[in-house]
This record gives C-alpha cells, structure tokens and sequence, in this order.
C-alpha cells in the first residue's frame, strides 16, 4: 500500500473518530442535563440509559479510532522514509575523485588536539593546519583514553 492510499484510508477513519467523540460529548452534556433536572433515581435512569451510557461509548470508540488513525499515518510516514532509504543509489566519487564510503583523509601520522578525546590522520579536516594538534602518543590509545575520530576512521590503518 502506498502513502497517499494509507492516508487517505487514515483520513476518514480520523474524521470518525473526531466526529464520534463531538457526538459522545454532546450525549453525555444532553445525559447530564436530564438526570440533573430529576430528583428521584428512577427517574434519572432513562437518561443514564439514552444518553450518557451510549455517549461514553462513542467517546471510547472515537479515541479508538483516533489512535488508529494516528497510528496508520505514523505507519506510512516510517514507510516512507524506509523507502528513501532504500532508494537511495550510492553516490560515485565525489569532487575529489574518491569514492563514497571512503575515509575522509589517509595521512598515516596520527594526531591530537591536547584536552580532545580523539585521535585523528594528519590530513583529517577536523586538525588539518590546527598549530595547537601534536603527535598521538600510543600509550593514550592503547589505554582507551582516546577513541578513533568518525571523519577520518584513523583505526583502519592501526588496527
């Protein structure tokens, strides 16, 4: 089923829902009204009975359709987004002639901004021509104390 079908299947079963609880509403306010102008309870049933007893089930089936409707729309919406996903063609090399998927930079000394919390190639954008960057010292990876910076995937070429 496609989004526009699965929404507009949605679409009426949210004006029901919105309609049947308006309508529930209006029978419990008519239901209290009655019983409120009656003293004695046998007198008050008809009014339980005709009114306020139907209007709490429609009440109770509006919200049921409105989660459902809710739900058929965030149903679609993650279908479609699945379907972009899906869809997506992976992109050829870029401008620079590398291809999609590939590390950013490939430099082979490894560096680190002092007081960061990951080490990166040399030519990693992230501390390319940065003057305060200075040589990882691979006692700071080997304890953990830095992890491999996400641009560049640096652990490639140590692991």
């Amino acid at each position: 089923m496609t989004r526009t079908a699965r929404l507009r299947t949605a679409h009426p079963v949210l004006w029901a829902g919105w309609a049947a609880l308006a309508a529930g509403a209006v029978l419990c306010v008519l239901g209290w009204y009655g019983v409120s102008g009656e003293r004695w309870a046998e007198r008050q049933l008809p009014y339980l009975a005709s009114c306020t007893i139907p209007g709490a089930a429609l009440i109770v089936a509006g919200a049921v359709l409105l989660a459902h409707a809710r739900g058929a729309v965030a149903a679609s919406r993650v279908e479609e987004l699945y379907g972009l996903l899906v869809a997506a063609e992976p992109a050829g090399p870029d401008a620079s002639g590398r291809p999609a998927g590939a590390p950013v930079a490939v430099g082979g000394e490894m560096l680190m901004v002092p007081g960061g919390t990951l080490w990166h190639r040399a030519d990693c954008p992230l501390v390319a021509g940065k003057a305060e960057a200075v040589p990882v010292d691979t006692g700071l990876i080997a304890s953990g104390a830095l992890g491999p910076c996400p641009i560049c995937e640096p652990a490639e070429e140590t692991g």
